[in-house]
């Protein structure tokens, strides 16, 4: 016999389940649609301008992938996909000589940019699978991980990965404190929009003099100098652009550079040179998309606003460097989020968007408070 409270339980659990599908397929429509149009967009630039869109495509090819993978592993395995993400991505950033910074990359400025973003990103996956867990032993051996991962961007000698992998370290330990992650959403919106603008200015000579001075020496002055490149032909191609992969046809700085790879070392600048303010908007649309699924996710308020600020630290990194040229972080960005916003197979327990669990309280909507001692109509009665 089946209990009138258990079936309005059950009914309440379904109604549930059904709710956060329907969310997970309003922001998995926006991604599609809004990848869509990064894509489509760089064709026609690079069809009107004689451009090559092809580094564009595989970055929104490498996104999609990584995210639909991350979907697929966040939900069979949700502690030992992102586990394997960081560690995967660590083993990266020390073998493979293209991403290490050094005396040989040193001048083109984006191969340190590409490590600090592959390292935050893993620094953010061991955090997200630390909260995934668990075990109490497991949860403290992912986050020895992430700690160990920062570490491991010092002895590098990525000064930025360090400074984002302990950013990213200190804001998941402090979301473990959040009830609602709408208010952190916004602020990790904020601190992008932020570094977004104060690079912009740094570019249009609109900063005080002494500012302005720190700011180009922490930045290079070459570095600077290509980001004006950058901004003087938007400001003549401001709707469509130069064309995908032509801003080296027009900047001086970068056919004058040693070792010149055709870029302004920012996704900024890149974008608003290259595609015009309609692709700069296309960008932001895409953090703003991350950030919505994440949002909207079922998984627990801790590890999506984990997941929330290492995107963020890769959104800054990507501001003031060239790591979106590199298809490992376009992955990486891809896994990270799909893996945030997968629902396990198994339940979870942790606070979600609502402030606890499914139903806002930390527990399931089908669980029973033990401590409410009234008894609801027709609870443990025989159903007629």
């Amino acid at each position: 016999m089946t209990s009138a409270g258990g079936a309005d339980g059950g009914r309440c659990g379904d109604d549930g389940r059904h709710g956060d599908d329907g969310r997970r397929n309003v922001s998995d429509a926006a991604g599609v649609v809004v990848l869509g149009a990064c894509a489509t967009w760089s064709l026609v630039t690079g069809a009107l301008h004689e451009g090559r869109p092809e580094g564009v495509l595989l970055a929104v090819l490498a996104v999609a992938a990584g995210y639909a993978t991350g979907r697929i592993g966040g939900a069979l395995l949700p502690v030992a996909a992102p586990c394997t993400g960081a560690l995967a991505g660590l083993a990266l950033a020390v073998t493979v000589p293209g991403l290490a910074p050094g005396p040989r990359f040193a001048g083109p400025l984006g191969h340190a940019g590409a490590t600090a973003a592959v390292l935050a990103l893993s620094a953010g996956a061991a955090c997200c699978a630390a909260w995934a867990a668990t075990a109490p032993a497991v949860r403290l051996a992912l986050r020895a991980l992430a700690v160990a991962i920062a570490l491991t961007a010092a002895v590098l000698g990525s000064g930025s990965g360090f400074v984002c992998c302990t950013a990213v370290l200190l804001c998941s330990l402090a979301a473990g404190r959040m009830r609602r992650r709408g208010p952190a959403i916004a602020g990790l919106a904020l601190v992008a929009a932020a570094v977004t603008g104060a690079s912009w200015a740094v570019a249009a000579r609109v900063l005080p003099d002494g500012l302005a001075e720190v700011l180009e020496g922490r930045l290079t002055q070459h570095r600077v100098q290509l980001w004006r490149d950058a901004l003087r032909l938007a400001h003549r191609n401001a709707g469509l652009g130069a064309g995908p992969g032509r801003f080296v046809d027009f900047s001086p700085t970068a056919a004058q550079s040693l070792q010149p790879d055709g870029k302004p070392h920012s996704a900024l600048f890149q974008q608003a040179a290259e595609q015009g303010l309609i692709g700069v908007g296309l960008l932001a649309v895409a953090y703003g998309w991350l950030l919505y699924a994440l949002w909207r996710t079922a998984r627990p308020t801790p590890l999506a606003l984990t997941a929330g600020a290492a995107l963020t630290a890769l959104a800054v990194i990507a501001t003031v460097g060239d790591a979106l040229s590199f298809t490992a972080v376009s992955v990486g960005a891809g896994l990270l989020a799909g893996t945030a916003t997968a629902r396990p197979l198994a339940d979870e327990a942790g606070p979600t968007r609502y402030g606890g669990g499914p139903d806002g309280t930390g527990r399931h909507r089908d669980e029973a408070d033990p401590t409410d001692q009234r008894q609801r109509p027709g609870q443990n009665q025989p159903a007629p």
